[in-house]
């Protein structure tokens, strides 16, 4: 199991909605998240795309010096970048960070937003057009000599000089919940990627994905992307749930769900029936909240429990393919030492830190009465 976390380049803070309990969104706070991100444990983190965050490539390069292990999943934009010049920055990026590049394919829901970067196809034609960009992609980032003619490229000789370290290229992750969108998924990526529907919904998606895979003859994993409310008690998990929407009031939230209707993008649409923009009856399964899409575009979903509940909400995930969570949590510095400390050791996965032997101890925890270490806490399966 891989656990990613979040860098939220379009802001952050303790409460949804406003600024109180709001944090300057800059590079030195990032830079924390990514090193707490990259010494937790955690396989990497997401860095969001559009108008409303800082650009994830230039982020993303500076913070790889600032790292070690942790990957980054950065998004190819088809429509807004010629998939020559994208193979070529995956392949530096790639390089430079030894490896720990992830792409995550975006097509785009906001036609407002598109208009904006001069891209006026019609949802479905963008998926056509990303069809032909990830063909075309997927050819020059392998190091192949690309000729391609279609409705939307027309590629001449293209190629890169630099290949990247992970081969073929680096994976490929995507997510989109129209049938077309699953269509580009079996035909093209790696890892297809769905919100936090409940888990009878991401069943039906993962079914029907699976089998537009098989029909042209390959396998894909699944991964999930998710908020997580994780404290040692139920009743305090759900405390924090209220207590970050204390804010979101009725006039913020038609703002929001205004803006969201406006998007052509299925997922987002299943989002937002997920709530119907009432602050009643928010967890719409056994611990999955959606109070977070109220006021949050893409992601508005969140796991909420003591430890060990959310853990089994996990594994039912985990039970029906999926193999990779994009966690995130409010505000991110504190919430990734949270989960760290509360749901890694109950988790299988993969890429736990080793405590190295130290001839200096380190204590967990602060030194009791100035001369005893802190017990250590037995995990028991």
């Amino acid at each position: 199991m891989q656990l990613l976390w979040f860098i939220p380049t379009h802001g952050d803070g303790r409460y949804l909605g406003t600024a109180i309990g709001g944090r300057a969104a800059n590079f030195d706070y990032w830079r924390q998240i990514a090193q707490a991100v990259d010494q937790l444990g955690f396989t990497g983190a997401l860095l969001p795309t559009g108008r409303s965050c800082e650009d994830a490539w230039v982020l993303a390069s500076t913070l790889v010096t600032h790292t070690k292990k942790m990957r980054f999943l950065v998004a190819i934009r088809p429509g807004l970048m010629s998939p020559g010049v994208a193979a070529r920055m995956a392949a530096t990026f790639d390089r430079v960070s030894n490896g720990r590049l992830l792409i995550n394919v975006v097509t785009g829901g906001d036609p407002v937003e598109l208009a904006g970067d001069g891209v006026h196809l019609s949802h479905d034609d963008r998926y056509k057009q990303t069809d032909e960009f990830l063909t075309v992609w997927r050819q020059i980032a392998a190091g192949e000599v690309t000729n391609f003619q279609g409705d939307y490229l027309n590629i001449d000789g293209g190629k890169i000089l630099f290949p990247p370290v992970q081969k073929p290229y680096p994976p490929l992750w995507f997510g989109g919940s129209s049938p077309i969108a699953q269509e580009i998924a079996a035909k093209h990526v790696d890892v297809y990627l769905t919100w936090g529907e409940p888990p009878e919904q991401v069943a039906a998606k993962i079914a029907s994905v699976r089998r537009l895979a098989e029909a042209e003859g390959r396998t894909l994993r699944f991964g999930i992307r998710l908020h997580v409310i994780v404290r040692e008690t139920e009743s305090q998990a759900w405390d924090a749930a209220n207590d970050l929407i204390r804010y979101v009031d009725e006039e913020a939230i038609t703002k929001a769900q205004q803006a969201y209707a406006r998007m052509d993008s299925v997922g987002q649409s299943r989002m937002k029936d997920l709530h119907n923009g009432s602050k009643e009856a928010l967890e719409i399964s056994p611990n999955l909240w959606a109070g977070i899409g109220l006021v949050r575009g893409g992601a508005g979903t969140a796991l909420v429990g003591a430890p060990d509940t959310v853990r089994k909400r996990i594994l039912e995930y985990a039970d029906l393919g999926i193999d990779s969570f994009i966690f995130s949590g409010y505000p991110h510095l504190e919430e990734a030492y949270r989960v760290a400390e509360l749901l890694f050791p109950l988790l299988p996965l993969e890429n736990l830190p080793e405590i190295e032997q130290q001839q200096v101890l380190s204590p967990f925890g602060e030194v009791v009465g100035n001369r005893e270490f802190p017990k250590q806490r037995v995990t028991v399966d």
